[in-house]
């Protein structure tokens, strides 16, 4: 099957790129940049270019389904923020003869933004650390003072854990107030100021067919990598979490992939943030859960229509996966020392510490795809040289995919739009 993914550049797109391709799929991706991560694996037969989604996400829909339809794709399928256009758009890539699994965009609008998120697991009655809406520079500011510091502010748009700070100060959260409110922030709905959370921070990912489960896989950050990313995993069995997005999942009707970061705490879980989309899959598939699969799965049952949907499938827990190039950059980041860096390599390449009875998810440097080798080797270059230049490849690459506070507002404008049409006709 010809399968054309809505991203290139982010670390889920090279993983689904993988698994795909080594189900015996045709994969090719779609990306603003031309020199992207998937550009360097046999798994991608061809990086398309496409306009950024953050600054036109009509634009890059058009040319999406443009290239989907001369390139003879069967699916288009979402594997970034490219799921908040596709969802407000599925009759058009429908209509183009192209198959795909989102959810109905009133069901994102819920959970997309993170003000949005937080009251709809508030009115599911689903755990979250305590938190509350300032709607201005005044109730941001008040929070110092009827919160304990430090708390996490959230804007309501921010991918990658952009948007997102920490601040420990009644001073730090009144000037960050003012930046707010001279940039516009809180004109988007408010921002969400939250208090931290005690545990191990847990990723867990899922797919729904018209509001069924049909797959489900949970696991453990054990250490951070770049840009709060894990660059190792492990797997974990968690029937509570399981049972917490199967609700979420069931009141929204969803279709396609969810995803969600929770802490676990020793009271339980927590939610901290959604994602409409699947995230990274192979710690899944490793553990016996092909997400992707299931994904695929669900494009035959779209959720527009009534349809059979397949058994959900359980993961084998404790199952161990890393990421060498998010470690490289989290070793530069966080320790900020060549010798770190060189800790991580060396680890790697003896198999020693985390990297011990752990399988590489994205780069695997050992079989018959030599180009994975390039993105560690440049990586590890430029940071041994200088280690601040981790920062260049995870904005790089954010940006490409990126859904921007304009672009989400645009889309809002236009499903409003929509459905005003929808009760004129």
């Amino acid at each position: 099957m010809m399968i054309m993914l809505s991203d290139g550049a982010g670390l889920a797109s090279r993983q689904c790129a993988t698994v795909l391709s080594r189900a015996g799929h045709r994969v090719e991706v779609l990306s603003p940049d031309p020199i992207c991560l998937c550009r360097f694996t046999r798994h991608v037969r061809a990086v398309h270019r496409v306009p950024p989604l953050g600054t036109s996400p009509f634009g890059w829909l058009d040319a999406a389904l443009d290239i989907a339809t001369r390139r003879g794709a069967e699916l288009l399928l979402p594997a970034q923020e490219q799921v908040a256009v596709m969802s407000l758009a599925w009759d058009r890539i429908t209509a183009a003869g192209l198959r795909t699994a989102v959810p109905d965009f009133g069901a994102l609008a819920q959970v997309q933004d993170k003000v949005a998120a937080f009251r709809t697991l508030t009115r599911l009655g689903l755990p979250q650390p305590p938190a509350f809406v300032a709607a201005n520079r005044a109730e941001l500011a008040a929070g110092g003072a009827a919160s304990e510091l430090p708390v996490f502010v959230k804007t309501p748009i921010g991918t990658a854990s952009t948007g997102v700070r920490r601040v420990s100060s009644a001073e730090e959260l009144s000037q960050l107030a003012e930046q707010y409110e001279r940039d516009g922030t809180f004109a988007a709905g408010g921002v969400l100021v939250q208090r931290p959370a005690a545990g191990p921070l847990v990723m867990a990912q899922s797919v729904f067919a018209n509001g069924t489960l049909t797959a489900f896989h949970a696991c453990e950050r054990v250490r951070e990598g770049a840009g709060g990313g894990a660059s190792h995993k492990r797997g974990l069995d968690l029937p509570q979490v399981r049972a917490h997005l199967a609700t979420l999942g069931g009141e929204l009707g969803w279709h396609g992939g969810l995803s969600a970061d929770l802490i676990l705490t020793a009271a339980g879980p927590l939610f901290i943030d959604i994602n409409p989309r699947l995230v990274e899959p192979m710690n899944a598939l490793c553990s016996g859960t092909d997400l992707t699969g299931a994904l695929i799965a669900a494009t035959e049952s779209p959720a527009q229509n009534p349809a059979k949907t397949p058994a959900e499938t359980r993961a084998i827990p404790d199952v161990r996966t890393h990421q060498l190039l998010l470690a490289i950059l989290g070793a530069a980041q966080h320790g900020g020392r060549r010798r770190d860096i060189l800790r991580s390599l060396g680890y790697a390449a003896a198999r020693r510490g985390d990297f011990r009875d752990s399988t590489e998810e994205l780069t695997p440097l050992r079989g018959p795809d030599p180009a994975a080798a390039v993105p560690v080797a440049v990586a590890a270059f430029a940071t041994l040289i200088r280690p601040a230049a981790w920062r260049h490849f995870t904005s790089g690459a954010a940006s490409s995919y990126a859904l921007t506070p304009a672009a989400w507002a645009e889309l809002l404008a236009a499903g409003a739009s929509a459905r005003r049409t929808q009760r004129l006709s």
